[in-house]
């Protein structure tokens, strides 16, 4: 067993988003700083952790875009619902899995997925990062500390509205939407342009992953920073009070690594850093309970240009590498519209590229109780491919639950109706559990060490001194939006606390 001769100041485990993050405001705050980033998968092309929609490889970029298109986040990266052929973890392909294909147990989430390469999801993500309001946010009586966070997570993640649009068909959607809901979508919740993480670059502007966040995971010059993909964090080293490091295994060859450090930060995701947490014997009770994710109701239907005065040969076309023309945004407003929605259109075109018609994409998320019941359960005595112990999903909706869903199933016919003729049956549909990648709770934060949380509100694992996690799995609350933006302020929380440990330790 090897160890690092010049242990960092920090591990980052993970490489998404939320490490990167990390990463950033870390380095922002300590220039010297020895930052070290494990990742279990290797990197997709020639560039760590870019986002696979700028990837100059042309084969990359349009299976991406085309397995993009389908509009379903659970096959971003073209992952099939089959069975994966590796065996173990050096023979996994690094892009997006299924997590039945690794091995666990997700039959009660059957679309639930982790991404096992360079960059993580962050790599994959659909880039919209609508911010949280009412019960999504976490205060935890400091609302202005929440405000903050939040401000400076949409600053890294370059939050930019509008984004794709709106164009003139797209204005229609939000005029006729705004006029239907009226007062139940009060300013700042209106129907509006949907933000996404744009950042200059390409073309013109590129998907934020997690090479744009902290350019070094990308090879942008940096002798305090260290990426080592490839090594999966098997294991935290600790005496029940301090965590030393990580013991990392090296798919190449198999052989473990141990690194040590002063401040270790799990970014893993929602699945595997409780199941590194289980591994490493850290077991609060709230370990992998409170599992959360969003009913996912999916309707389109295509706009009557009459109703509205537009012209077919007037509509717009997408640009170069986008599949829609419109990315917009019904937001949620607690009681009044508990759904949010995320509209994205499309102008359907012949073998020409001439337009033929106007497609309005309307996705209803749907708020879903937070329940201890609804958990990653670990088996134990068994691992998954990746050697890790293998969990089963136990997830399933209360009474409650399927109300909204129900709800929100006339909402999607009330809300289509608007722009054409629709029938619900063929052009919507109630997606399985896993299919948004939207999964909270797992390591949820608290303010009080009372059973229900495994971490306090910077992200302190309870009863260490030194191992924080962030991610969406940290969110305590039931996220109705995608959930990255949100999960963000995990990671700038996170990010402060180790800065502040870091700069403790030194003085």
């Amino acid at each position: 067993m090897n160890t690092a001769s010049t242990p960092p100041d920090l591990l980052i485990i993970g490489s998404g988003i939320m490490g990167s993050i990390v990463a950033h405001l870390v380095r922002a705050a300590s220039p010297d700083a020895r930052i070290v980033m494990v990742d279990g998968g290797e990197t997709i092309g020639a560039t760590p952790g870019l986002h696979l929609h700028d990837v100059p490889e042309p084969e990359i970029w349009s299976a991406y875009n085309a397995a993009v298109a389908i509009g379903i986040q659970g096959f971003y990266a073209g992952e099939a619902p089959e069975p994966t052929r590796a065996t173990d973890a050096a023979g996994l392909e690094p892009r997006l899995h299924l997590l039945s294909a690794l091995g666990d147990d997700a039959d009660a989430m059957p679309m639930a997925a982790a991404a096992w390469n360079v960059g993580g999801m962050g790599a994959h993500w659909t880039a919209a990062v609508p911010w949280p309001a009412g019960d999504e946010r976490f205060d935890f009586g400091d609302p202005q500390r929440f405000t903050d966070d939040l401000a400076v997570a949409q600053r890294v993640l370059h939050s930019t509205s509008p984004s794709i649009g709106p164009t003139e068909p797209g204005r229609v959607v939000l005029d006729r939407l705004a006029a239907h809901l009226g007062s139940r979508t009060p300013a700042p919740r209106e129907p509006q342009p949907m933000p996404m993480a744009f950042a200059p670059g390409g073309t013109g502007r590129q998907r934020v992953g997690p090479a744009v966040i902290f350019p070094p995971i990308g090879g942008a010059p940096d002798g305090a920073f260290e990426l080592l993909p490839g090594h999966l964090a098997v294991e935290l080293v600790h005496d029940g009070e301090r965590v030393a490091g990580a013991r990392l295994r090296r798919s190449a060859d198999g052989a473990d690594v141990v690194v040590e450090a002063a401040v270790t930060v799990v970014c893993a995701d929602t699945f595997r850093t409780p199941q590194l947490l289980h591994a490493s014997g850290i077991r609060p009770a709230a370990l992998g309970r409170y599992l959360n994710e969003h009913a996912f109701l999916t309707g389109r239907v295509l706009m009557d240009l009459d109703r509205f005065g537009l012209a077919v040969e007037d509509l717009p076309t997408a640009l170069p590498g986008e599949f829609c023309v419109d990315s917009l945004w019904l937001p949620q407003n607690g009681v009044a519209q508990p759904f949010h929605g995320q509209i994205m259109n499309s102008t359907y075109t012949d073998e020409h590229g001439s337009p033929l018609g106007y497609g309005v994409g309307i996705s209803l998320y749907v708020p879903v109780e937070s329940r201890g019941e609804n958990r990653v359960r670990f088996i134990e005595g068994e691992t998954d491919i990746t050697g890790m112990p293998r969990f089963e999903i136990e997830f399933g909706y209360s009474d409650a639950d399927r109300a909204a869903i129900a709800a929100a199933q006339r909402t999607m016919v009330e809300l289509c109706e608007l722009f054409g003729t629709f029938d619900p049956v063929t052009e919507s549909a109630l997606l399985p559990p896993g299919s948004s990648l939207h999964q909270t709770g797992t390591v949820r934060m608290g303010s009080s060490d009372d059973g229900a949380s495994v971490c306090d509100t910077d992200g302190r694992v309870w009863g260490f001194e030194n191992l924080y996690v962030a991610g969406n799995g940290v969110v305590p609350t039931a996220v109705v939006a995608n959930a990255t933006l949100t999960g963000a302020v995990t990671a700038v929380r996170a990010a402060r606390a180790a800065v502040q440990h870091l700069t403790a330790v030194t003085v």
